[in-house]
């Protein structure tokens, strides 16, 4: 009702946009024909101008920008670096506006000279993936306006058939014309390479490159393909590359340039259905252990249970059920259990389906809820599974099943409990208290270990399906999209999940990873100076594309009138009726010779339907995640006469599927004014010709079933679709209204007949729009978490990329080095007041041990001395020693130590950083229990281990600085030479030192020779041997 009035109030808002780029338009009109009577190198030259042009205009700008860039890096005033720092904001700010002002003033010329392009380019010959392809496009208006949408940074939604990947090629040219490289981002490797060679002809005419990145590729391939003006590729290989680039160790790694412009096709399947998956490199850890296959068979025992219980529990209810009248209070009890336990059971799915049992299910529910009792129903379980949160937990009694071997199992006590208890323990030495906390520390992360292994096992059972979540192949466990239904090799499920269905499929279970780099793609396209982006579904989701992307949708009209006709929902009670339904029209379009295209959510039951067809003879293609190979080619067939192909539900996206011949009969105006009705004559309604396209079922997303609705009746072309539902399917069982059943019974619906209403297609769009609500919160939720861990990304990434360049870090270093002399003085001094108290000796001694710089105390001491005496005298002792060191290895060696340290240093914290981060967020969810917002938390705690990081760099970057050296092969026998010496002159018959003494001036008798004592291994919570009173975990073990 709003909309009807915002509408009426202030007009469509697709129609105002529309109407905003028509001068536009017809600006590109006027200078096309008078294009014609140049020749192509007039017309090349003219694109050299502008291209000289646009450069002449922003070449003074961005080296002042590269200047001031470089100025803040070596500027040693913090208060200078605040002025060249807002200096860099305001030039930013300048050339991005610059850049666009300068492509819009350009932008009418631009499009004319690429339609013309296109004009003069028809019927020349070339090869696209291998196959002879002739060219024969020419822009028409509505792909010039949404050539303009694009270069707005906005996204334009095209129908199916409509030349997307044509209109993409404007303004990427114009754009390119900068000279920072532009990019286009596909689905697949597939189609990257397809448009990449298939569009070539355009740019290479005026003399533009244009590259491909494709999965396999090495790294100098990458940067050439990063280096030419386009370059096409998937998501997640620009994304991977990023994060690569972001572990280089030289600035000659480096493949990417600047960000500047992208546009995404299938933009909704990129920047939303992918968006929850982040993108991860990673490697080995140092040590990986696991129990899967230890807790295996109790799992599988704990299931097999639980199956035999909710049997049970059926049986009862059948039983019940034969009299009469039934105790409605029993049997709603049951099937609350049953729904509590195994949700996805074949006979309660059939319950659900009658309308009263539903009911009675809801009704229960919400009764225990409103109580608080629901615990009771749980502790008659082993455990319990939430398929809307994809969540399990044990009960009590599944704790007692699988603890029979080990009672102590789910009992956890602190470890700093044990640790303590174990230093009180007075009958113990110090070497079996060492001893005994190492075992108990062991024993500890195993039992951890145990328990997370067994929550895993028993999700990998209850929740993830084979042929549905996941696929097994050459003895893998391969990933299955849920939105495209193709595989996705190299990817595994995180937190120990992967390797729980490797074990349950007794394939081999493959070592944990610890995460190197991550980034999620929606924070990955943010960093894009303009970004755009085209598919044939994208307004359904504009509220999520305007609040994450700032992107706004357009819809783009088709340019000719659709003709498909979208017939109503056909609702089953039962699964097996729908798919002998859908089975007898795929044989009904068959035998009028008409091609079929059938659209599954799931592997396996595209499976089931080809068995079905199988059985009825009928010739078909399957087209999933097992044969995702063979897209392309099945896609390309599959309009042709009497073809049916099977396809999970977004296979085969970015292929036109076009009609072969004998197909389409008549005018396709003649198709315009056909009746929707159906008749005893048409039984599927008409129009007869064209392609008809079939869903198994609806998707989570509307969007999806756009997209398979789209696949027919592209430009203009004539087509049916139509959707099979039954009660069984997810999407109905999980967040189906309780409307939906009491409705066909309404209806009188018997068994095998269908309900075919809009009011039914109404109620499962609602249910649709629950999902696509619940998603967006998550979505959105995942964003606020991973924007804490971007801000920390940029920072390291920054800092990173700023080593690379070459910046002299001296200034940097030195600043380091008295951050970490201060803080170390700050933890050994602590609250001490009297400098006559403060432990010197060991502040002495432990800048000896780490930093290799001797300091006598006499250089230090002196009465009534401050904190900032001692930091000052400390830092200028260690300042000249490093001066010195300098001198020894030369100002060169010494800068590339300093960047070898930084890179090394910041890669290793930044992993256990990245470690500690996931850890935080997995647990961060509790602190709601505790009345806390647990992302106000995150962000609290994230900001303290952020801290904590940026002080671990300073001290391990000062530590190596004075420690490391760079041996090249030359020189090795030198060094070698030099290590034995040093080795020889700290044998183990060297004079042992005094602990505390204070160094003398005087020098003493020779002492006789005696064996170095080697001191006993201090455990965390001993006495601080440093004499402080403090633990050792507190205090020296805190440092070192």
């Amino acid at each position: 009702m709003i909309k009807f009035l915002t509408k009426k109030l202030f007009g469509d808002r697709q129609v105002r946009e529309m109407k905003k780029y028509q001068p536009i338009l017809q600006e590109i009109k006027d200078i096309y024909p008078t294009l014609e009577a140049k020749s192509d190198d007039e017309l090349r030259e003219r694109i050299k101008e502008i291209k000289y042009a646009i450069r002449e205009e922003l070449d003074p700008l961005e080296l002042e920008l590269k200047e001031a860039e470089e100025a803040y890096q070596t500027e040693p005033s913090e208060n200078k670096k605040i002025s060249i720092g807002n200096k860099i904001d305001r030039l930013s700010e300048q050339l991005k506006q610059m850049n666009q002002q300068l492509l819009d003033d350009n932008m009418a010329e631009v499009f004319a000279i690429v339609k013309d392009t296109c004009r003069r380019l028809v019927g020349y010959e070339y090869e696209v993936r291998d196959n002879k392809t002739v060219w024969e496009m020419i822009p028409f208006d509505v792909q010039l306006i949404g050539a303009i949408v694009l270069h707005y940074g906005n996204i334009t939604e095209m129908a199916t058939g409509e030349g997307k990947t044509l209109v993409a090629t404007l303004p990427l040219f114009l754009n390119a014309l900068l000279g920072h490289g532009v990019h286009l981002i596909t689905v697949n490797d597939y189609l990257a390479q397809r448009d990449s060679e298939w569009m070539s002809p355009i740019f290479e005419f005026h003399g533009l490159t244009i590259g491909c990145i494709i999965n396999g590729m090495s790294n100098q391939d990458r940067q050439e393909a990063y280096n030419f003006d386009v370059t096409y590729g998937t998501n997640s290989e620009f994304g991977f590359d990023y994060l690569r680039d972001n572990m280089a160790v030289s600035e000659s790694q480096l493949v990417q340039r600047k960000h500047q412009f992208a546009i995404v096709d299938e933009v909704d399947s990129v920047l939303i259905d992918e968006a929850r998956t982040p993108l991860i490199i990673s490697g080995p850890v140092q040590e990986s252990k696991n129990f899967f296959p230890e807790l295996k068979p109790v799992i599988k025992k704990l299931v097999s249970t639980q199956n035999i219980l909710v049997n049970r529990y059926i049986s009862e209810i059948r039983n019940f059920l034969q009299a009469d009248e039934y105790n409605a209070d029993e049997v709603g009890r049951r099937l609350l259990l049953v729904s509590r336990a195994a949700p996805k059971n074949k006979s309660f799915t059939k319950f659900m389906k009658e309308p009263e049992f539903k009911k009675l299910v809801t009704d229960f529910e919400g009764y225990y809820l409103r109580d608080k009792k629901m615990h009771e129903i749980d502790s008659e379980l082993f455990y319990v599974v939430e398929e809307k949160q994809n969540s399990v937990e044990l009960s009590e009694k599944g704790n007692d099943l699988v603890a029979q071997k080990d009672p102590d199992l789910f009992i956890m006590e602190q470890l700093d409990d044990i640790l303590n208890a174990v230093d009180e323990n007075e009958e113990l030495s110090f070497q079996q208290k060492s001893e005994l906390k190492e075992k108990e520390t062991n024993r500890f992360m195993d039992k951890s270990e145990k328990l997370h292994n067994i929550k895993q096992l028993l999700r990998a059972y209850t929740l993830f399906e084979k042929e549905i979540d996941y696929v097994v192949v050459d003895n893998k466990v391969m990933i299955v999209d849920q939105f495209t239904g193709r595989m996705m090799p190299g990817r595994r499920f995180s937190d120990g999940l992967h390797q729980a269905l490797e074990a349950k499929e007794n394939v081999t279970i493959e070592e944990a990873t610890q995460t190197f780099a991550t980034i999620t793609l929606q924070n990955y396209f943010r960093m894009y100076e303009k970004l755009s982006g085209m598919t044939g579904t994208a307004v359904t989701e504009e509220a999520e594309f305007q609040e994450i992307y700032k992107l706004s949708v357009i819809e783009i009209p088709t340019n000719v009138p659709i003709t498909r006709i979208d017939h109503n929902d056909m609702i089953y009670l039962t699964k097996a009726e729908k798919y002998n339904a859908i089975i007898n029209e795929i044989e009904n379009w068959h035998n009028l010779g008409k091609p079929v295209l059938v659209g599954t959510v799931t592997v396996e039951v595209s499976e089931t339907l080809s068995r079905l067809l199988r059985r009825r003879g009928i010739k078909h293609n399957v087209l999933n995640a097992k044969y995702h190979e063979k897209e392309a080619d099945i896609i390309k067939f599959a309009g042709e006469a009497g073809a049916v192909t099977i396809a999970t539900n977004m296979a085969g996206r970015g292929t036109d599927i076009k009609l072969g011949k004998g197909v389409v009969t008549a005018d396709k105006e003649s198709y315009r004014s056909l009746d929707k009705k159906i008749t005893h004559e048409h039984p599927y309604g008409l129009p007869l010709d064209g392609l008809h396209v079939i869903g198994t079922e609806r998707h989570e997303s509307r969007r999806i079933d756009r997209q398979l609705r789209g696949r027919a009746g592209r430009q203009g072309d004539p087509g049916t679709s139509r959707f099979y539902l039954s009660l069984e399917d997810d999407l109905m069982r999980l967040f189906g209204s309780e409307r939906i059943g009491p409705m066909m019974m309404k209806f009188g619906l018997q068994k095998g007949e269908a309900i075919t209403h809009p009011w039914m297609t109404k109620a499962v769009e609602t249910a649709q729009k629950r999902v696509e609500t619940y998603n967006f919160e998550s979505r959105k939720q995942l964003l606020k978490y991973d924007e804490v861990m971007n801000q920390q990304r940029e920072v390291i990434y920054k800092y990173r990329r700023n080593v690379l360049k070459g910046y002299d870090l001296n200034l940097e270093i030195i600043e380091m080095i008295k951050d970490t002399i201060s803080d170390i003085c700050d933890e050994y001094i602590g609250d001490e007041r009297y400098s006559e108290n403060w432990p010197l000796d060991e502040i002495i001694s432990w800048i000896r041990t780490n930093m290799n710089v001797s300091i006598s105390r006499k250089d230090i001491y002196s009465d009534h001395m401050t904190f900032e005496d001692l930091t000052s005298d400390l830092h200028d002792l260690v300042l000249k020693a490093y001066s010195q060191r300098e001198e020894k290895l030369s100002s060169e060696q010494m800068r590339e130590i300093e960047r070898r340290v930084l890179l090394s240093v910041v890669d290793d914290l930044w992993r256990d950083h990245l470690h500690e981060m996931d850890l935080l967020k997995e647990g961060i969810g509790f602190r709601a229990y505790a009345q806390k917002d647990p992302l106000i938390e995150y962000k609290k705690e994230s900001f303290t281990l952020f801290q904590d990081l940026v002080a671990k760099i300073n001290l391990n970057v000062t530590k190596k600085v004075f420690t490391t050296y760079i041996v090249r092969p030359e020189n090795l026998q030198d060094f070698l030479r030099m290590a034995r010496q040093q080795h020889a002159a700290s044998s183990a018959f060297d004079k042992a030192e005094p602990k505390a003494a204070p160094v003398q001036t005087n020098q003493a008798a020779p002492e006789k020779i005696q064996p170095r004592v080697v001191d006993v291994k201090v455990g965390r919570n001993d006495p601080c041997p440093c004499g402080s009173g403090k633990k050792y975990k507190k205090c020296c073990g805190k440092i070192s």
